[in-house]
């Protein structure tokens, strides 16, 4: 897999392109924002992954991020040292598709890597079932990944669309955390469970409809039709 590190420390990118060279990528390195949109010209210019580090020279990371996210669907993950849900929320509202905190372990990094790089999205809809969902105000059209509500329609990021639909295909019941993360990331490992918190708090934001995906404490989620 072709990855773009886009990392300004070039002691910190030296040691973490020979990690990744020793697990099979191959990576190349940006040492600003504007060196990585060139890098992705024309249409990505075939990266499997980007790993977009916040702390740039020439621009903010997550403005990056969004010129990245209109030019190309390629995942992206942010690397940050701001650990609070809003700044990952905010993130993942510009099309981040994933995110890791310093310091972090390398398994981690490697992990999510592998995880963003699994993709999830099916043009199909899933199961033969109906094409459009609809449950009360919010109508979830399945071919074309599209989300409306109240006939507005709410951008959302491929995992907020995966695990929107995949709730809402059995609304009332409980699903299990480890089968979301199973579905929506095809991993098993634990530590997604931090991202799917996340995207979940991220959903009811956009959505502006908390009481949508109730928590069940130690167990998971479910989608609460309106008026039910």
């Amino acid at each position: 897999m072709r990855l773009l590190l886009v990392e300004d420390d070039n002691h910190v990118a030296a040691a973490l392109s020979a990690v990744l060279a020793r697990h099979g990528f191959e990576v190349t390195h940006a040492r600003s924002g504007e060196e990585a949109l060139q890098a992705l010209v024309p249409e990505g210019a075939g990266f499997g992954v980007v790993l977009l580090d916040l702390g740039l020279p020439d621009q903010d990371g997550y403005e990056v991020c969004g010129k990245i996210r209109k030019r190309t669907a390629i995942p992206v993950i942010m690397v940050t040292a701001r650990a609070d849900v809003r700044s990952r929320i905010h993130g993942l509202n510009l099309g981040a598709d994933d995110y890791v905190v310093k310091p972090y372990d390398t398994g981690e990094l490697l992990a999510r890597i592998h995880a963003v790089s699994r993709r999830t999205v099916q043009e199909e809809t899933p199961g033969g079932g109906e094409s459009v969902l609809r449950l009360g105000p919010v109508h979830i059209e399945l071919p074309t990944r599209q989300v409306s509500v109240d006939g507005s329609v709410i951008q959302l990021t491929r995992k907020e669309f995966d695990l929107l639909a995949l709730l809402a295909q059995r609304p009332g019941v409980v699903f299990r955390r480890e089968q979301i993360i199973s579905e929506v990331w095809r991993t098993s490992w634990e530590g997604t469970g931090r991202t799917l918190e996340v995207h979940v708090a991220s959903l009811r934001a956009k959505l502006r409809m908390p009481a949508l995906i109730e928590t069940v404490r130690g167990v998971g989620y479910r989608l609460v039709a309106p008026g039910s």
